[in-house]
């Protein structure tokens, strides 16, 4: 056996050792929620459930507030979403393609705002929030996300504008298309796969956020569904472990879905944007 095949072999193993760490939370999340109560709380674990039941997500399903709170955290992310994307892209237009006083700065400061950690910025955010009344109100949440995923698209973005030729926009332009034209024509549908793949970022970051979610939303009716997810807690006696695993693996469900719809430009959309900066 060769050194080459030893050490593919090798890597492959690995590979798969860390596949199986990844994938077995999920695995026992999804089977816990459709066990029996008596396997759940058996002294014995068991993989898979012997008899499969449904209960569990009718529990989750009709615990309070689930549907508002599901209806909630639609809102923030889709608003988050557009938002972001919409001031991410024209940043990294600024930023690929014109030159300015500051730009260097300007990109550094992107690059240091993503290593503070979001926990430092609980109690100073909250307090500029309850300055403008934006605590306990879905926009204070929107505005938070916002400023938390564009940092990481303004770059990713940067870097995939400036894969694409200046050539096709002047060649555009020659042909008698506007500079508007040009930037609708050729810009938009060459820079959509970096599009598509920022905005998965910024879609799982926001729906899965909790920290400032639980902070600045105290009313039950204005909560997303990662605060609502928290009430299942409680201690290790009372906890309804079968409903909890029911109800992750329904918020979990959105995200899966929004995956599959864009995964074929997620790929190319990623590996484009991180060749160049």
């Amino acid at each position: 056996m060769s050194v080459r095949v030893l050490r593919r072999g090798t890597w492959n193993a690995v590979g798969v050792v860390l596949f199986v760490v990844m994938v077995f939370p999920v695995f026992w999340m999804i089977s816990t929620a459709f066990k029996p109560e008596d396997q759940i709380n058996g002294v014995n674990p068991t993989w898979f459930p012997g008899h499969p039941t449904l209960q569990h997500f009718r529990d989750a399903i009709a615990k309070p507030f689930f549907w508002t709170d599901v209806k909630n955290s639609v809102i923030v992310v889709l608003a988050t979403v557009g938002i972001a994307m919409a001031l991410a892209f024209l940043a990294a237009v600024a930023l690929a393609k014109y030159r300015f006083t500051g730009r260097k700065l300007f990109i550094v400061i992107v690059i240091g705002v993503q290593m503070i950690p979001g926990v430092g910025l609980i109690i100073p955010l909250y307090v500029l929030l309850a300055r403008y009344h934006q605590v306990n109100v879905l926009s204070g949440v929107v505005i938070v996300y916002v400023c938390a995923t564009l940092p990481f698209c303004v770059w990713t973005l940067r870097g995939f504008i400036i894969g694409i030729p200046k050539d096709l926009e002047e060649a555009a332009m020659v042909d008698g298309s506007t500079r508007l034209g040009a930037f609708a024509r050729i810009l938009l549908p060459l820079v959509a796969p970096g599009l598509v793949a920022t905005s998965v970022f910024a879609f799982i970051t926001s729906w899965n956020e909790y920290i400032y979610a639980r902070v600045l939303l105290n009313d039950g009716a204005k909560q997303t569904l990662t605060v609502w997810l928290s009430y299942f807690l409680g201690t290790s006696r009372n906890t309804d472990w079968g409903a909890l695993m029911a109800a992750s693996t329904l918020t979990a469900i959105p995200v899966v879905i929004f995956f599959l719809l864009v995964q074929r430009k997620i790929a190319f959309g990623l590996t484009a944007g991180a060749v160049r900066g």
